[in-house]
């Protein structure tokens, strides 16, 4: 079943000789369940996917369209609402609330809708990303690949209908990286949560069963690898 499709996605910065196309005509549909990695160079064009499949900014033209909504519908109030509760975010800066402790950085998310927490879910999680030791610290007591581990977990707190892992293991050393894709592999596998990994390391892409290619906005090559 589909859970993203972009159509004729379009996104163009300045003006005049300064005009620069970001993204020049993406299509593009993900499947639930899938783990797909878009690939591309500094400058290709995939941070500005990603921030309008976030919804943070909108396109020029094209339509994108998330669990069934149409994301050009939706107000600034309305776009957050719906990124908290519908799409996860793991960058490489980990954004830890560095006040609270592992445990309420990763709910919350559902703080701030006032939801309580499913309990085995959340231990599910927990357990799963091994950090269950560590929800009662804050985060400055934990290493990077635990703090990206407790990013991940925010963002899956939620059950989003897509996760976003914008480079996520480029603030990391070479274990603590093999570990946080393996991490996200268990998600994708254990909870079939549905991911794009936005990467310009094409070893890291390969980790994921589909690579999209991006190469001066558009789609160079979309390969299923498994």
């Amino acid at each position: 079943m589909e859970i993203l499709r972009c159509e004729k996605v379009r996104k163009v910065y300045g003006s005049g000789s300064n005009q620069v196309t970001a993204l020049d005509g993406i299509d593009l549909s993900v499947n639930r369940g899938e783990f797909a990695a878009i690939l591309g160079a500094s400058g290709s064009g995939k941070s500005t996917l990603l921030h309008i499949l976030g919804t943070v900014d909108k396109p020029d033209s094209g339509k994108v369209i998330i669990d069934g909504t149409d994301l050009a519908g939706l107000n600034q109030t309305q776009a957050a609402i719906f990124r908290r509760r519908k799409v996860g975010l793991v960058y490489q800066f980990y954004n830890l609330i560095p006040t609270l402790t592992v445990r309420k950085n990763i709910l919350m998310p559902l703080t701030l809708d006032r939801k309580k927490p499913n309990k085995e879910y959340f231990d599910n999680i927990t357990d799963s990303l091994g950090i269950t030791d560590k929800l009662d610290v804050l985060p400055n007591q934990l290493s990077g690949g635990q703090q990206q581990r407790a990013a991940i977990a925010r963002s899956l707190i939620y059950r989003p209908a897509l996760l976003l892992a914008d480079e996520p293991t480029g603030n990391l050393d070479q274990k603590n990286s093999r570990e946080v894709v393996d991490m996200l592999k268990l998600s994708n596998r254990n909870l079939r949560q549905t991911i794009l990994l936005i990467t310009h390391d094409e070893k890291i892409a390969m980790e994921a069963e589909r690579i999209i290619t991006i190469e001066d906005g558009r789609i160079l090559s979309d390969e299923r690898r498994r």
